[in-house]
């Protein structure tokens, strides 16, 4: 079986310097959501690298389907953010770190 997981960064647009804390309060919502639907696997922020706000890694049926979860991002659908979605196909001991 393969599993895959699904990679996606966060890009800062010209706006994100006007980042609104309800904003903020809107997408750690949906952090929330997204961890307690059992769709996060990891998120985090990065620092030293521009342009690039941090990512998602998230648990989805297929792309198709995690795409509609960037979709659904705040920072997405208010403009702060762009988004680019990677799938990430996991090498790990059950599959012989994919050998």
């Amino acid at each position: 079986m393969q599993n895959w997981l699904y990679v996606m960064f966060i890009n800062k647009t010209k706006t994100y310097n006007r980042l609104t804390k309800a904003a903020v309060e809107r997408h750690v919502a949906n952090l929330k959501d997204l961890d307690d639907s059992g769709h996060l696997e990891l998120a985090g922020v990065f620092k030293g690298y521009p342009g690039v706000a941090g990512m998602y890694i998230l648990r989805a049926e297929n792309y198709e389907a995690a795409e509609a979860l960037c979709r659904q991002e705040p920072l997405v659908l208010e403009g702060f953010a762009t988004y680019q979605l990677k799938a990430l196909q996991v090498a790990e001991k059950e599959n012989n770190y994919l050998l």
